[in-house]
C-alpha cells in the first residue's frame, strides 16, 4: 500500500514532480509522512513550515492518513 502526495510550489521543485508515492507505514500519521519525505528529500527539512492537507483541509501532524486519502504538500507562501 502507498500514499499518493501532490507537491506545489518549491516542494514540486525540490522533489523534482509534483505527485510521489510512498509506501504507507502502519499505522500512519501527519507527521510520520513529513519525516519521511524530510528523510528521502532533505532540503524539505530546510523549509520554514510546510503545511499538509488531508482531503482538502489542512491537517496535524497526528491525523491518521490512509490509502485513500488525498495528500497534499504546502508550501509556504508570499504575497504582496
Amino acid at each position: 500500500m502507498s500514499l499518493k502526495v501532490s507537491l506545489f510550489g518549491i516542494t514540486r521543485d525540490i522533489v523534482g514532480t509534483s505527485v510521489i508515492e510512498l509506501p504507507a507505514p502502519a499505522p500512519a500519521t501527519v507527521g510520520e509522512l513529513l519525516a519521511e519525505m524530510r528523510k528521502q528529500y532533505p532540503a524539505l527539512g530546510e523549509l520554514r513550515s510546510c503545511a499538509v492537507a488531508v482531503n482538502n483541509e489542512y491537517a496535524a501532524h497526528d491525523h491518521p492518513l490512509r490509502t485513500v486519502d488525498e495528500i497534499a504538500l504546502i508550501p509556504p507562501v508570499a504575497g504582496g
